[in-house]
């Protein structure tokens, strides 16, 4: 089917102290993310021991002295926990307790099947892997709640040591130069050569913003000035592929890190994206890029190459109107919006190829891929109801109306009153309550999805495992599980390299006759890794 594919999604929280506006970013984040166990308890680590960031592929792999630091996430941790003690002890000299901090934890495997950990300066959440565009979705913003959860609890945590509310925003940039990543995760096959992959997702990355892109009040990377544009990413990418994420960052990049059978899979690494709040870019997000995907897989994508697709990228954001004309190689000028139908029509010719009637699921992503291009180009303001981007932008231009302009404070405050994570206080969270943005999935399937893992892949019995006998579960990792065994206290660690496995039809039945996690996994026969 065009959208089943294994998904997955990263997302990195704004993080801000207003009471204590000097505040270490990774210290907040760490706050953040051991707080959680005020919300759900369990202590399991990450397993790093399969991580391998540096390895590019184009066919080669990065030296460590080459990298930037921000790469180097197979080595933990950019503070340790005494790291963090040292700097709460400056902050609060006369409250906090050193050997307290140092047992903060700042990496979480989630019995959801997910990841809350430290991410250098902001707490990040890596969804499990989900098989379709719906399911990547709800696990996506079960997130937003897991974290607003994990930092509503801060206060009654540390009530002595750090009373004040730490504030999550899911955006992507601070207008002051830095930006942050909402990533996503796509498997593909190995066989599927590289160069033809990006030569097919260059203009599509470059010009989706139109569809999923968040709106921000501010314009430029390092010098930023007024005005309202598409995308938070946009404005921060500056060469067409290249294995950095934070630092010269490409429009395609090149991590070679399947989290899968290397000789089978790899894993289509996704930086340009915007975070998502609205459903319909949420889940558009992944069921056009899952669909373009294996458009390219079956050389059955347009070709649409761009002749400057760094440059098309940032004209397509700076323009709400949709009509900047962008140049291709071949000489041809096309909007932004005619190179997205042009992807659209592919993906519904090659599902139609063979007469299959497709599923309601599927058929409901067409409906809404091609009602939003459809809208969008009679006039993008009929997507306020649905799209991040034009619900924000119809919100500025009604402050137009009344005489504000776009340097105001006013304009910042609403960008960033859209992102913000406390219900109560969230723009986005009232207009949804108002009835002025539709939702697609209701509040019953995030919530489940908050509580547990998707059923059809490996990370039901990561979550599952988490939830049962989470003291049993050392650490987990994408594709290993490291279980303690109560007989000899030693640890072991269990590949689970297929993420189509181990799901709840295949595990459920050993996972009820077992006393124990180690049991368990003897039960299910997987293979021990070193």
């Amino acid at each position: 089917m065009i959208f089943d594919r294994i998904i997955g999604s990263e997302t990195e929280f704004g993080v801000t102290c207003p009471a204590r506006p000097g505040a270490n970013d990774t210290v907040l984040s760490t706050l953040v993310v051991d707080s959680f166990a005020a919300v759900d308890g369990g202590r399991s680590g990450w397993d790093y021991e399969a991580e391998t960031p540096l390895r590019d592929a184009r066919g080669f792999e990065m030296s460590e002295q080459e990298a930037h630091p921000s790469q180097m996430t197979h080595r933990g941790h950019v503070l340790t926990s005494e790291d963090i003690a040292r700097e709460l002890i400056e902050e609060t000299p006369d409250t906090v307790n050193p050997a307290f901090w140092e047992s903060a934890v700042m990496n979480r495997v989630l019995p959801n099947g997910a990841r809350l950990y430290v991410d250098h300066a902001h707490p990040e959440y890596s969804a499990p892997e989900a098989t379709n565009p719906w399911d990547a979705a709800a696990w996506d913003l079960a997130g937003d709640r897991i974290a607003a959860a994990a930092a509503a609890a801060i206060p009654r945590r540390y009530a002595s040591t750090w009373p004040d509310p730490v504030l999550l925003y899911k955006n992507n940039t601070d207008n002051k130069s830095v930006s942050y990543g909402s990533h996503e995760n796509y498997l593909v096959p190995r066989s599927l050569d590289f160069q033809r992959l990006a030569a097919g997702l260059l203009p599509f990355l470059a010009t989706r913003q139109v569809v999923t892109g968040a709106g921000r009040a501010g314009i430029g990377a390092s010098e930023v000035r007024p005005g309202f544009q598409i995308s938070q990413r946009a404005d921060f990418f500056e060469r067409l592929i290249g294995l950095e994420t934070t630092v010269r960052r490409p429009i395609v990049n090149t991590r070679d890190e399947p989290h899968a059978d290397a000789e089978r899979h790899r894993r289509l690494h996704v930086i340009t994206g915007d975070s998502n709040l609205a459903h319909t870019s949420a889940v558009l997000k992944y069921a056009m890029a899952a669909a373009v995907l294996t458009l390219i897989e079956h050389d059955a994508a347009p070709r649409l190459d761009l002749a400057d697709p760094v440059a098309a990228m940032r004209a397509t954001s700076h323009d709400p109107t949709l009509t900047t004309r962008l140049e291709l190689a071949d000489g041809r000028r096309l909007t932004a919006l005619e190179i997205q139908r042009e992807y659209a029509e592919a993906a519904r010719a090659w599902a139609d190829r063979d007469g299959v009637e497709l599923r309601p699921r599927d058929r409901r992503l067409f409906e809404l891929w091609f009602e939003v291009l459809r809208d969008l180009e009679e006039d993008p303001l009929l997507l306020a109801d649905r799209l991040d981007w034009v619900a924000k932008y119809a919100l500025v231009k009604g402050y137009e109306q009344r005489g504000v302009g776009p340097s105001d404070p006013k304009i910042q405050a609403l960008d960033l009153q859209y992102a913000d994570l406390r219900p109560e206080r969230s723009l986005y969270s009232k207009l949804v309550s108002l009835g002025r943005i539709r939702t697609l999935l209701d509040e019953e399937r995030i919530d489940a999805a908050v509580a547990g893992p998707p059923e059809d892949t490996r990370a039901y019995l990561r979550g599952s495992m988490i939830a049962r006998w989470p003291e049993q579960i050392h650490s987990a990792g994408w594709e290993v599980l490291a279980v303690r065994d109560l007989s000899t206290d030693r640890v072991h660690r269990w590949l689970m390299d297929d993420p189509r496995r181990l799901t709840r039809a295949e595990v459920e039945e050993a996972l009820g006759r077992a006393a124990t996690a180690h049991e368990a996994v003897l039960a299910l026969g997987l293979e021990t890794v070193s």
